[in-house]
């Protein structure tokens, strides 16, 4: 378990996140000082500096010097970052999937619609690297990961390939177990397979709308195989040692 200094810090962190993501602290607003913050929400003072050291990190806080800390300008760029929570549930697992789903349908048509001989070997070459792999643990995830990059590479717009690997970070483990459970069943591992081959041949062929309508689908078919394993899935995600591994950062 996480020592309790460390649980208040991301209690802290989050609670200041969603006031200024509410507006209740507005842009360009100065924080309240460390020590106010620190007899308002009934915690120390390294706790305090950690939460906002947190919020530094990934460009919601600003510091000015002489001046103190400051809610961040809305124009300012923000590196893109999921709440750690998302990992702690089933529930988070589940609409990371949704997201993925209008992004990998988008990737797939556009990769149709520019698809050249050199891309349609390198997705090809993924496609049989997916279906050689054994299916249990995480070499599985990772061929099967990168048979979803090589689509991305394929769309021309390596904002999508960015995006996609960004989702990665909040799949692997959920997809580690879902395999693992399709693995004992023989016509899961078929439908797998069927579904990645549909994308593939759609996309190689130059067919946006087949291809779009083949990647929602196995997106779809992913959220309702890791629904059914849910007390496996849950099992993993509630494990105390997740705890490190949710608080990577891209």
């Amino acid at each position: 378990m996480l020592p309790a200094p460390e649980r208040l810090t991301d209690k802290l962190a989050a609670l200041l996140t969603q006031l200024i993501e509410t507006g209740e602290l507005g842009p360009d607003e100065r924080l309240p000082t460390e020590q106010s913050l620190a007899k308002q929400y009934g915690v120390s003072r390294t706790v305090v500096r950690e939460a906002v050291s947190r919020l530094k990190s990934i460009g919601l806080l600003v510091s000015r010097q002489g001046a103190g800390v400051f809610v961040a300008p809305r124009h300012q760029a923000r590196p893109l970052a999921f709440d750690s929570s998302v990992l702690g549930s089933l529930a988070g697992v589940l609409q990371v999937v949704e997201v993925r789903r209008g992004l990998e349908a988008d990737v797939a048509a556009l990769a149709a619609q520019r698809m050249t001989s050199d891309k349609a070997r390198e997705i090809g070459a993924a496609l049989a690297a997916f279906e050689a792999c054994p299916p249990f643990g995480a070499e599985g995830v990772e061929v099967d990961l990168e048979f979803h990059r090589s689509i991305a590479r394929a769309s021309d717009n390596p904002h999508y390939e960015r995006l996609l690997g960004f989702l990665e970070q909040y799949q692997r483990d959920a997809m580690t177990v879902t395999r693992t459970v399709e693995a004992r069943d023989s016509e899961y591992m078929k439908q797998v397979r069927d579904e990645h081959r549909a994308i593939a041949t759609a996309v190689m062929r130059g067919n946006p709308q087949a291809a779009r309508d083949a990647a929602s689908r196995h997106m779809v078919n992913a959220a309702g195989r890791v629904e059914s394993s849910t007390p496996i899935v849950n099992g993993t995600l509630s494990a105390p040692e997740r705890t490190a591994a949710t608080n990577r950062e891209t």
